[in-house]
């Protein structure tokens, strides 16, 4: 293995496997920490963690347990990837997960770099925009578990970590790689090792990429990822891609816990396209009037692409928070999808699509999923996902992602018959 990768959700990491897949690397997307070595011809190996919200602490100690087993497995280089909103909880987790993992490596400069163009995520001047706002005005000010309410990494990072906090600016970055690797030593030098560094377009990523070529850590959202297999010799190619999925005799079932803007707008193209929805209401669920058996023999007795969905607006999201707490609510509609996820698979359904980083987390760990293939796009940053060893595919979209018709379009992409 060339490449180490960590993820702090499973639905980032099945982003990072598609860019890595798609630039030329034998990629697998393991689900939580191998129990035994990688295949001889993985190139990138993505250790999938559900580290994102939980306590600092445990996050770390996940975390370099990953990077042992990626030492073990030879890998050269490491990242980690977070969030292209660079969300965690208010004491973490990038920060500490970062510098542990660089303190482990004994490593140089470490850049952190959340830009995703084609999903609309720069850094200009050390901000973070999605698409023309800021951070803190794009909705993710109203997240339920991750709020961001502050576009400035550095300010952002440098909350979360002892290490200093340098930046390289867009004028270092569109002088080019040189430039940029230039910008990074000097950052170092002056007593700065995490360094946020901008990039506006895909363009900027690769080089971005280029200039981290002797790094030993990496960190950012998976766009930075589409300038790193170049430098093991990895070209875009069919290399380590499922290219296209056969129909299988499966129907879909469609699972949505995210509350995201994008998550809500999809949810409504699918109800205008006339398929079958089920709003999951969180009172009924936390006072037990709706559980998986009964979600579970709904979803079997639709037509077309049923989708179950706790999507709502964010003042529902927060008088529920009120009124059960925060951390009830999260739980009680992540096992509730869980359960669900496990129940259709055991009557056969072979297509999974889950929408939101908790819920597919929660969703593959129920389904105990060791590892996946990496199949083709679905939309950017979603790849279609063939579980190893198994029958059984999976769509994992960060709440962000995805165009309007995104349920049908992955079920479509995922080989189901409609």
């Amino acid at each position: 293995m060339k490449l180490g990768c960590i993820g702090d959700d499973f639905t980032g990491s099945s982003d990072l496997g598609n860019t890595l897949a798609k630039a030329g690397m034998r990629t697998v997307q393991y689900c939580g920490l191998p129990g035994r070595a990688a295949a001889p011809d993985v190139e990138a190996g993505v250790v999938s963690l559900k580290t994102r919200t939980m306590p600092a602490d445990e996050a770390v100690r996940q975390s370099l347990e990953a990077l042992d087993w990626l030492r073990d497995q030879g890998c050269q280089q490491f990242f980690f990837k977070y969030c292209s909103t660079f969300d965690s909880t208010s004491k973490g987790n990038i920060g500490p997960v970062a510098e542990a993992l660089s303190d482990a490596l004994g490593a140089g400069p470490v850049i952190f770099c959340p830009a995703f163009p084609a999903t609309g995520r720069s850094v200009y001047q050390g901000y973070l925009f999605v698409n023309d706002r800021l951070l803190n005005e794009s909705g993710m000010e109203n997240h339920p578990l991750t709020p961001m309410r502050d576009a400035d990494l550095r300010r952002v990072l440098a909350s979360q970590t002892q290490k200093p906090v340098g930046h390289v600016g867009i004028g270092d970055v569109l002088a080019g790689h040189d430039a940029i690797r230039n910008a990074l030593s000097r950052e170092f030098e002056a007593g700065r090792p995490f360094i946020v560094v901008d990039a506006i377009t895909d363009e900027h990523l690769v080089d971005i990429g280029r200039a981290a070529a002797d790094l030993s850590l990496v960190t950012g959202g998976s766009g930075i990822a589409l300038g790193l297999p170049e430098n093991f010799g990895c070209r875009p190619a069919l290399q380590g891609r499922l290219e296209g999925f056969e129909p299988v005799a499966s129907r879909a079932v469609a699972l949505a816990g995210s509350v995201s803007r994008a998550t809500r707008g999809q949810v409504d193209a699918h109800r205008q396209a006339g398929q079958p929805l089920f709003e999951i209401v969180a009172a009924d669920v936390i006072e037990n009037r709706i559980n998986a058996k009964l979600l579970t023999d709904w979803l079997l007795q639709q037509d077309g692409v049923p989708l179950a969905y706790s999507s709502t607006n964010p003042e529902t999201v927060a008088e529920n928070q009120r009124r059960f707490g925060r951390d009830e609510v999260a739980h009680a509609i992540e096992q509730l999808f869980a359960e669900t996820a496990r129940l259709v698979s055991e009557r056969g359904v072979e297509i999974i699509i889950s929408a939101g980083g908790e819920t597919s987390g929660a969703i593959v760990s129920a389904l105990r999923v060791e590892a996946f293939e990496i199949g083709p796009e679905i939309d950017p940053g979603v790849p279609a996902l063939q579980v190893v060893g198994a029958p059984l595919r999976l769509a994992l979209k960060s709440g962000n992602f995805g165009g309007a018709d995104f349920f049908s379009k992955a079920a479509r992409i995922l080989g189901a018959t409609l």
